[in-house]
């Protein structure tokens, strides 16, 4: 059975119709874009950490792509603030692996 109830890609309507089978689908308001946005991305970070393939992290990107132009982002903005962000406090190659803080 074919998970329903939650936000696809814009061609899984046609995919399904192609298989001979009838979806049933919405455009949802803004809100529940949103909303749905925010449901998507735990759901795909979720099946990164099963199966831990990229191609799960390209489904990651996007939907954070799909989130950052709700907010008015392009994603080279998003990428600007990237890499602005890893040049004020770096990024995570070195494998630094924080134990503790002493005052």
């Amino acid at each position: 059975m074919t998970p329903k109830n939650k936000l696809v890609r814009n061609l899984i309507p046609e995919i399904i119709k192609n298989k001979g089978q009838i979806p049933e689908i919405k455009i949802l308001n803004d809100e529940d874009y949103k909303k749905e946005l925010d449901l998507k991305l735990q759901e795909e970070v979720q099946e990164y950490l099963t199966d831990n393939n990229c191609e799960e992290l390209a489904d990651i990107m996007e939907v954070i792509y799909a989130i950052v132009a709700t907010k008015g982002v392009s994603e080279k903005e998003l990428d600007e603030l990237r890499l602005k962000k890893k040049k004020e406090r770096g990024g995570f190659e070195d494998k630094v692996f924080l134990v503790s803080i002493e005052d």
